[in-house]
Protein backbone atom coordinates (compact mmCIF):
# COMPACT_ATOMS: atom_id res chain seq x y z
CA UNK A 1 0.00 0.00 0.00
CA UNK A 2 1.21 3.49 -0.84
CA UNK A 3 0.04 4.79 2.54
CA UNK A 4 2.64 2.56 4.25
CA UNK A 5 5.32 4.77 2.65
CA UNK A 6 4.07 7.82 4.54
CA UNK A 7 5.15 9.15 7.93
CA UNK A 8 1.73 10.75 8.30
CA UNK A 9 -1.11 12.43 6.45
CA UNK A 10 -0.59 16.19 6.41
CA UNK A 11 -3.92 17.23 4.83
CA UNK A 12 -6.99 15.03 4.46
CA UNK A 13 -9.18 14.89 1.39
CA UNK A 14 -11.82 16.90 3.28
CA UNK A 15 -9.33 19.60 4.34
CA UNK A 16 -8.06 19.91 0.78
CA UNK A 17 -11.59 20.18 -0.61
CA UNK A 18 -12.52 22.97 1.80
CA UNK A 19 -9.35 24.96 1.15
CA UNK A 20 -9.60 24.55 -2.63
CA UNK A 21 -13.17 25.85 -2.54
CA UNK A 22 -12.05 28.91 -0.54
CA UNK A 23 -9.30 29.65 -3.08
CA UNK A 24 -11.70 29.16 -5.99
CA UNK A 25 -14.14 31.68 -4.51
CA UNK A 26 -11.34 34.24 -4.05
CA UNK A 27 -10.31 33.75 -7.68
CA UNK A 28 -13.96 34.16 -8.72
CA UNK A 29 -14.16 37.50 -6.86
CA UNK A 30 -10.82 38.82 -8.15
CA UNK A 31 -11.31 37.81 -11.79
CA UNK A 32 -15.00 38.61 -12.28
CA UNK A 33 -15.39 40.30 -15.72
CA UNK A 34 -11.74 39.59 -16.66
CA UNK A 35 -12.00 36.25 -18.54
CA UNK A 36 -8.66 35.00 -17.20
CA UNK A 37 -6.47 32.40 -18.79
CA UNK A 38 -5.79 29.88 -16.02
CA UNK A 39 -2.68 27.81 -16.68
CA UNK A 40 -2.15 24.46 -14.99
CA UNK A 41 1.43 23.38 -14.52
CA UNK A 42 1.65 19.68 -15.40
CA UNK A 43 1.76 17.14 -14.00
CA UNK A 44 1.75 17.95 -10.30
CA UNK A 45 -0.90 20.66 -10.28
CA UNK A 46 -3.40 18.74 -12.43
CA UNK A 47 -5.75 17.68 -9.62
CA UNK A 48 -5.58 21.00 -7.78
CA UNK A 49 -5.97 22.92 -11.05
CA UNK A 50 -9.13 21.09 -12.12
CA UNK A 51 -10.69 21.32 -8.67
CA UNK A 52 -9.95 25.01 -8.16
CA UNK A 53 -11.25 26.13 -11.58
CA UNK A 54 -14.50 24.23 -10.96
CA UNK A 55 -14.94 26.28 -7.77
CA UNK A 56 -14.70 29.62 -9.61
CA UNK A 57 -18.00 30.31 -11.38
CA UNK A 58 -16.75 32.82 -13.95
CA UNK A 59 -15.87 32.74 -17.65
CA UNK A 60 -12.27 31.60 -18.10
CA UNK A 61 -10.04 29.80 -20.53
CA UNK A 62 -7.69 26.97 -19.60
CA UNK A 63 -4.27 26.01 -20.88
CA UNK A 64 -1.35 23.90 -19.65
CA UNK A 65 2.40 24.04 -19.43
CA UNK A 66 4.79 21.26 -18.52
CA UNK A 67 7.84 22.59 -16.70
CA UNK A 68 10.50 20.47 -15.07
CA UNK A 69 13.49 21.00 -12.82
CA UNK A 70 13.30 17.82 -10.74
CA UNK A 71 13.52 14.90 -13.15
CA UNK A 72 13.22 11.69 -11.12
CA UNK A 73 14.97 13.04 -8.02
CA UNK A 74 13.83 14.51 -4.73
CA UNK A 75 15.53 17.89 -5.14
CA UNK A 76 15.52 20.47 -7.91
CA UNK A 77 18.39 20.32 -10.37
CA UNK A 78 18.09 24.08 -10.96
CA UNK A 79 17.93 23.38 -14.69
CA UNK A 80 14.44 24.51 -15.79
CA UNK A 81 13.02 22.86 -18.92
CA UNK A 82 9.81 23.82 -20.72
CA UNK A 83 8.42 20.49 -21.89
CA UNK A 84 5.09 21.86 -23.13
CA UNK A 85 4.48 25.54 -23.78
CA UNK A 86 1.19 27.43 -23.92
CA UNK A 87 -1.10 27.04 -26.91
CA UNK A 88 -2.63 30.47 -26.21
CA UNK A 89 -1.26 33.96 -26.91
CA UNK A 90 -1.19 35.75 -23.55
CA UNK A 91 -0.61 39.32 -24.77
CA UNK A 92 -2.99 41.63 -22.86
CA UNK A 93 -4.58 38.66 -21.06
CA UNK A 94 -5.03 38.18 -17.32
CA UNK A 95 -3.01 35.03 -16.64
CA UNK A 96 -3.17 32.96 -13.48
CA UNK A 97 -0.59 30.19 -13.07
CA UNK A 98 -1.78 27.25 -11.00
CA UNK A 99 1.00 25.21 -9.36
CA UNK A 100 1.05 22.37 -6.82
CA UNK A 101 3.96 23.54 -4.65
CA UNK A 102 6.47 26.37 -4.53
CA UNK A 103 9.68 25.04 -3.05
CA UNK A 104 12.89 26.88 -3.96
CA UNK A 105 10.98 29.25 -6.25
CA UNK A 106 13.65 28.94 -8.95
CA UNK A 107 11.39 27.24 -11.49
CA UNK A 108 8.57 29.72 -10.97
CA UNK A 109 10.89 32.73 -11.16
CA UNK A 110 12.14 31.43 -14.51
CA UNK A 111 8.58 30.87 -15.70
CA UNK A 112 7.45 34.35 -14.59
CA UNK A 113 10.32 35.95 -16.53
CA UNK A 114 9.48 33.95 -19.64
CA UNK A 115 5.76 34.73 -19.53
CA UNK A 116 6.14 38.38 -18.48
CA UNK A 117 8.11 38.98 -21.68
CA UNK A 118 5.00 37.93 -23.64
CA UNK A 119 3.06 40.99 -22.45
CA UNK A 120 0.18 39.73 -20.29
CA UNK A 121 -2.18 42.30 -18.71
CA UNK A 122 -1.45 40.61 -15.40
CA UNK A 123 0.40 37.53 -14.22
CA UNK A 124 -0.41 36.00 -10.86
CA UNK A 125 0.33 32.76 -9.03
CA UNK A 126 -1.90 30.25 -7.27
CA UNK A 127 -0.21 27.40 -5.41
CA UNK A 128 -1.71 24.80 -3.14
CA UNK A 129 1.46 24.53 -1.04
CA UNK A 130 4.46 26.69 -0.20
CA UNK A 131 7.72 25.75 1.52
CA UNK A 132 9.16 29.14 2.52
CA UNK A 133 12.07 27.56 4.41
CA UNK A 134 13.48 26.28 1.08
CA UNK A 135 13.01 29.49 -0.91
CA UNK A 136 16.02 30.57 -2.97
CA UNK A 137 14.19 32.92 -5.34
CA UNK A 138 11.82 35.69 -4.35
CA UNK A 139 8.37 34.83 -5.68
CA UNK A 140 4.98 36.17 -4.55
CA UNK A 141 2.13 33.67 -4.22
CA UNK A 142 -1.20 35.45 -4.69
CA UNK A 143 -3.36 32.48 -3.66
CA UNK A 144 -1.81 29.93 -1.33
CA UNK A 145 -3.44 26.92 0.28
CA UNK A 146 -0.93 26.25 3.04
CA UNK A 147 2.63 26.91 4.07
CA UNK A 148 4.25 23.62 5.01
CA UNK A 149 7.43 22.53 6.81
CA UNK A 150 10.51 21.29 4.98
CA UNK A 151 9.27 17.75 4.34
CA UNK A 152 8.86 15.71 1.16
CA UNK A 153 5.12 15.62 0.43
CA UNK A 154 3.17 13.46 -1.98
CA UNK A 155 -0.44 12.89 -2.98
CA UNK A 156 -3.17 14.94 -4.67
CA UNK A 157 -0.98 15.27 -7.77
CA UNK A 158 2.37 15.57 -5.98
CA UNK A 159 4.76 12.73 -6.71
CA UNK A 160 8.03 11.06 -6.05
CA UNK A 161 9.41 9.37 -9.20
CA UNK A 162 5.90 9.53 -10.75
CA UNK A 163 4.32 7.60 -7.85
CA UNK A 164 1.73 8.67 -5.24
CA UNK A 165 -0.04 11.27 -7.45
CA UNK A 166 -3.34 9.40 -7.14
CA UNK A 167 -3.59 9.64 -3.35
CA UNK A 168 -6.66 11.75 -2.45
CA UNK A 169 -4.79 13.36 0.48
CA UNK A 170 -1.32 14.87 1.01
CA UNK A 171 1.18 13.03 3.17
CA UNK A 172 4.79 13.26 4.25
CA UNK A 173 6.89 10.60 2.54
CA UNK A 174 9.21 8.56 4.75
CA UNK A 175 12.85 9.61 4.11
CA UNK A 176 13.96 6.02 3.51
CA UNK A 177 11.74 5.94 0.40
CA UNK A 178 13.59 8.74 -1.38
CA UNK A 179 17.05 8.67 0.27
Amino acid sequence: MQRDDLERVLFTQEQIGKRVEEIGKRIEEDYRDKNPLVVGILKGASMFFMDVVRCADIPMELDFMAVSSYGKGATSSGNVRIRKDLDTDIRDRHVLLCEDIIDSGVTMKHLFALLSARGPASLRLCSLLSKPSRRRADIAIDYCGWEIPDAFVVGYGLDYAEKYRNLPYIGILKPEIYS
